[in-house]
């Protein structure tokens, strides 16, 4: 009697030429994804997603700044692993290998951020998938020297921004999506002292700021801002209407139902529309998305599930969620950031922008991760919030020389429109943001 072989497949349907590489090529990239070596693919710097098939083991890696989705199909000959960015194209595969009803978004996967995914296809019943971490950053590794702190933290942020720089074609105009407030604010100057130091003209920035139906507040924010950093030639508001505001859409979008996510994209992806339209060949964009993770600046208040103790005693909770061992772990969305980052990705990538989000890389994860902050914060959760701004504050002074000014925090989706607006563009209830996603693939 033969033994039955099965024939296994991969669709590769990530674009290599969507990664962000710092300080190797693709190819020397892929090798390490390849190699299953945990420590060989922490050498990758960038903002990436990768698979690699050896045999019939596949791995599978990514950072927090691009995301990557697989679907497990079965076929009579053998299984079939699809491979994309969007759940969309994972469904058009299957469409188009006649597994069309196979599939349901509940049934696709997401890489998690920071990991090696080890897949062996095997047949039936295929083995779960093994997790193996490959950036494992040290905690409190820094003194309590705020000045020092933030010359470390934004010192490493301008080095990548400035490796990032290097990929870019030296013409091209560079957007900046801005909102007045420390993360956007700190890209913002940081790209300009780079670029001068360069011998660059920075008349190729322009910083873009939403507004909605005249009623930002961040708008006038935005304006202090560079009226106070001798910046105000870079400035841009993008005017949007209301109706313009839509959040169904940027649900289908971004291919999720988190409302606070949801949010945040539709604001983006107004934002954006506006500047595809402004500006039909605008290819660069760089954004502020990842500082409130790294620095643990969201109101802890406003989540049940969270305390001091839970936000300063795990490692990349705002980045990585719960972790891949934890019951409240989704396979379908990973968590955190690595969740969220759709938020900032995907309306940018739809439109066809290439994005690029330096507060989410791992080096610079890396060093926030090293700061004392139960020792800076004494567990007042105050004093934590009050910490990002003196952190980023005095590491860009120390870095470009520039004092940059420091607001109240802000939701982008709050700060790009009135109350009134809000209220009328969002509903209350986060079942109905669940109901549209449910007919995104219903209809």
């Amino acid at each position: 009697m033969h033994q039955h072989r099965y024939v296994e497949r991969v669709v590769d349907l990530m674009d290599p030429a969507e990664n962000v590489l710092l300080n190797m090529s693709y190819q020397q990239a892929a090798e390490r994804v390849a190699s299953g070596d945990a420590r060989q693919v922490a050498e990758i710097n960038g903002q990436f997603a990768i698979i690699q098939k050896r045999g019939n083991i596949v791995r599978m890696a990514r950072s927090i700044g691009r995301p990557m989705r697989y679907f497990l199909a079965k076929r009579a000959e053998g299984p079939c692993l699809i491979v994309a960015e969007r759940m969309e194209q994972l469904l058009e595969a299957l469409s188009a290998e006649g597994l069309e009803d196979q599939f349901h978004p509940s049934y696709t996967r997401m890489v998690p951020a920071h990991h090696v995914v080890e897949i062996a296809l095997i047949g039936c019943p295929d083995p779960n998938p093994v997790n193996t971490r490959f950036f494992t950053p040290e905690r409190n590794l820094w003194g309590t020297d705020l000045n020092a702190i933030g010359e470390r933290y934004i010192g490493k942020l301008a080095e990548e921004m400035n490796k990032w720089l290097d990929t870019v074609d030296q013409s091209a105009p560079l957007g900046v999506l801005f909102s007045g407030g420390i993360d956007s604010g700190a890209i913002l100057i940081v790209l300009r002292h780079l670029l001068l130091q360069r011998g660059q003209a920075p008349t190729r920035l322009k910083a873009f700021t939403l507004n909605v139906a005249g009623t930002s507040a961040d708008a006038s924010q935005a304006k202090q801002f560079v009226d106070e950093t001798d910046m105000s030639v870079f400035l841009e508001v993008v005017d949007v209407t209301q109706q313009a505001v839509d959040f169904r859409e940027t649900i289908r979008v971004i291919e999720d139902y988190k409302p606070l996510d949801v949010q945040s994209a539709t604001m983006a992806y107004a934002l954006l529309q506006k500047i595809r339209e402004l500006y039909p060949d605008w290819i660069y964009l760089i954004d502020g998305d990842g500082g409130d993770e790294n620095l643990k600046d969201y109101p802890i208040e406003d989540n049940p599930e969270l305390t001091i103790v839970s936000v300063l005693n795990n490692l990349m909770l705002y980045q990585e969620g719960w972790g891949v061992e934890s019951i409240k772990h989704s396979l379908t969305y990973s968590g955190g950031q690595s969740r969220g980052h759709v938020r900032t990705y995907a309306p940018a990538a739809t439109l066809g922008f290439r994005g690029f989000s330096p507060f989410a890389l791992p080096s610079v994860i890396a060093v926030a991760e090293g700061i004392p902050f139960i020792e800076l914060t004494e567990w007042d959760q105050n004093k934590l919030y009050e910490l990002k701004g003196e952190i980023v504050r005095r590491g860009v002074e120390s870095v470009t020389g520039v004092t940059m000014p420091i607001f109240e925090k802000r939701r982008f989706q709050h700060g790009a429109a009135s109350e009134d607006i809000f209220q009328a563009t969002f509903p209350e209830n986060d079942q109905e943001y669940r109901d549209v996603f449910s007919n995104v693939f219903n209809s």
